[in-house]
């Protein structure tokens, strides 16, 4: 709902107050640092209040995320609606509430001046949602989401390229003109890299050799409910998080539909591939399992493997030919914790990040701020890197620390990881656990 919002503050700046309240489902959502970097994180402007026990959330009778509330001036009830809704729809409705309430004077448009929004850090990155490696072209691609753009490094930090003015929009062509809005995952295809601009409900692809950015999938747009198939640029995607690309098509976690889809490059067409839009943990059939916020996608062994966060699981759903998903880790929406073990008796929180190598899915267990190792055919868990404190300390194994780490990418025997609230990129030695930060280095 954060896009619709902000549609409704730019269009009534003097006689809306809209005021968050954030009842926090995981604990790892809880404490107020990590609120603050959600806040800044996706340029929230109003003021979020921490109901970390629930309290607000108890007294207005609340039953779903989300729950818009409406208050006349006086601070009364009158209106209540259960989840999302489209912002013309909700333009509409508090237009003809102020109407209604100026006629009485009740409409006060004194500013609040005492409300300061949170600023972002002035860091070389802001809040990286993921990163690539490439290692047969010595190339690091960086979704430096905070900045609403793509770096292209060299694997060792130097900087050789930016995609993207920097500037929040929507906007193809040059790379230095072309606009992005919070972009997450890449995958690159020869001298192609598409890249999941999450903020635009867009999949756009970079030319390498030309310098260029073109929409491939999506209007630039959030869309609404469950979209249809059909041609790629037509249909509004919703909030598509990571890409994993397998003979000719491009694989999609659509986080917001609770949905993994596929774009067939050539054709130019897209449709859904695995979940059929209900959120909760199903296995089966790939068109009727169930899904829940799909976010890190990797290929292995035929395999596509996904970070399924809001069932804090990790799962794979084979390619074609097969047609099965299956889960590893994680049984249901309100099962999570920091447990190591097999199978069901393990438990992650929020995982979001994910990435496959020889036999091993290596877990970016976010809100647990660890590196967590699966082995897929025994199902166990294990805790790697990090010793669950939000902080930035280099070292190895448990002694080092992340903050909500995201998305992962391994070259060689190293892995690449966004330190998503630490601004960072980190890297960890596969053999040896020992854990650095990458120095991210401009030119000039």
């Amino acid at each position: 709902m954060l896009p619709q919002l902000e549609k409704l503050e730019a269009e009534f700046p003097d006689e809306l107050v809209i005021v968050g309240v954030h009842s926090a489902k995981f604990p790892g959502e809880r404490p107020g640092g990590s609120l603050r970097s959600a806040v800044q994180r996706n340029r929230i402007q109003h003021p979020v209040v921490n109901d970390a026990d629930f309290q607000i959330w108890q007294e207005y009778s609340v039953r779903a995320w989300p729950t818009l509330m409406f208050l006349d001036p006086s601070g009364m009830v009158i209106g209540k609606h259960e989840g999302e809704a489209p912002a013309d729809a909700l333009i509409a409705a508090v237009r003809d509430l102020i109407t209604q309430y100026e006629q009485h004077g009740m409409i006060d448009r004194t500013p609040i001046d005492a409300l300061q929004q949170e600023q972002r850090p002035e860091t070389d990155l802001a809040f990286p949602g993921n990163v690539l490696p490439d290692a047969q072209s010595n190339r690091l691609f960086i979704a430096d989401s905070g900045h609403n753009r793509i770096l292209i490094t060299d694997l060792s930090g130097e900087v050789l390229n930016v995609v993207g003015s920097g500037e929040r929009g929507y906007a193809d062509g040059a790379i230095d003109q072309a606009r992005f809005d919070q972009p997450q995952g890449c995958i690159v295809d020869g001298n192609t890299l598409y890249v999941a601009d999450t903020g635009n409900g867009s999949i756009r692809a970079v030319d390498l050799d030309s310098n260029t950015v073109t929409t491939v999938a999506g209007t630039g747009e959030q869309g609404l409910g469950v979209p249809e198939a059909g041609p790629a640029t037509q249909t509004g995607l919703r909030s598509p998080w990571d890409l994993a690309i397998h003979q000719g098509s491009l694989y999609i976690s659509m986080a917001g539909t609770h949905q993994i889809w596929q774009l067939d490059l050539d054709a130019g067409s897209i449709e859904p591939y695995a979940g059929d839009g209900v959120e909760a943990i199903r296995d089966g059939d790939r068109l009727r399992a169930w899904l829940a916020q799909p976010s890190g996608l990797s290929i292995e062994n035929g395999r596509l493997y996904f970070a399924d966060s809001e069932t804090s699981a990790i799962r794979f759903v084979e390619l074609p030919p097969g047609d099965q998903v299956q889960t590893l880790v994680g049984t249901g929406l309100f099962d999570f914790g920091d447990i190591d073990g097999i199978g069901d008796q393990a438990r992650l929180q929020h995982p979001i990040g994910l990435a496959t190598h020889d036999g091993t899915v290596y877990v970016a267990d976010s809100y647990n701020h660890r590196i967590k190792r699966l082995d897929p055919e025994s199902r166990r868990v294990e805790s790697w890197l990090g010793n669950g404190v939000p902080e930035l300390v280099d070292g190895s194994d448990a002694d080092v620390s992340f903050d909500e780490p995201s998305g992962l990418g391994i070259a060689g025997t190293v892995l690449y990881i966004a330190d998503t609230n630490n601004h960072a990129i980190r890297i960890a030695d596969l053999e040896t656990g020992s854990v650095s930060t990458l120095d991210i280095r401009f030119p000039g």
